[in-house]
């Protein structure tokens, strides 16, 4: 039964995830909510997980995700990767067979003006999917709270600002950023 709520949540993240990995990250979240695969705090290190280790976010996220849904469940390691794969292809299926079949068509059309509009309707959407992901990342479990922990929650903003300034204005490259905020976070303690 879970195999079939993996393929399925993930063929629709799949269908209808545009924007790329971070913003279907919202999606994902959704359907693990929605499921009970995980706790919170478990999908918020599979996120950080996903974006620091080489691939596309999604992808990265629905393969630990599929991994961690049936460990959580009771499954042998074994079936956590069967589980990983299948989530894996069940949300790259979408955008694989998409890109055989209209590949061609887009190519051909890629000036008409009905295209162009299409694709210009969907600018606005994928901008509020990368929010939603922004905003599902801005939790307690990444920023802790000023009533909870001030000094955790002031350094964690500090991090944040630092990190948002030296991709803005700097143009430091992500995995510097990656570094200097992870070497930041271990000397803090964070």
């Amino acid at each position: 039964m879970i195999y079939l709520q993996l393929f399925l949540s993930f063929l629709k993240i799949g269908l209808f995830g545009f924007g790329g990995g971070l913003a279907i990250l919202s999606l994902i979240q959704h359907e693990v909510e929605t499921y009970g695969w995980m706790t919170q705090e478990q999908f918020v290190d599979i996120v950080a997980v996903s974006q620091s280790t080489p691939g596309p976010i999604g992808i990265n996220s629905a393969t630990y995700v599929g991994y961690t849904a049936m460990v959580n469940a009771g499954y042998a390691p074994a079936w956590g990767v069967l589980g990983s794969l299948l989530s894996t292809f069940a949300v790259v299926l979408p955008s694989f067979a998409l890109m055989l079949f209209i590949s061609k068509f887009l190519m051909k059309h890629r000036s008409n003006p009905s295209v162009e509009h299409v694709f210009s309707g969907l600018r606005p959407a994928v901008v509020g999917l990368i929010a939603a992901a922004t905003l599902l990342l801005m939790n307690s479990e990444n920023f802790s709270s000023m009533s909870e922990n001030p000094w955790r929650f002031c350094l964690s903003v500090m991090l944040f600002v630092f990190a948002f300034i030296a991709q803005k204005v700097y143009r430091l490259g992500a995995i510097l950023i990656i570094l200097l905020c992870g070497t930041a976070g271990i000397i803090l303690g964070l």
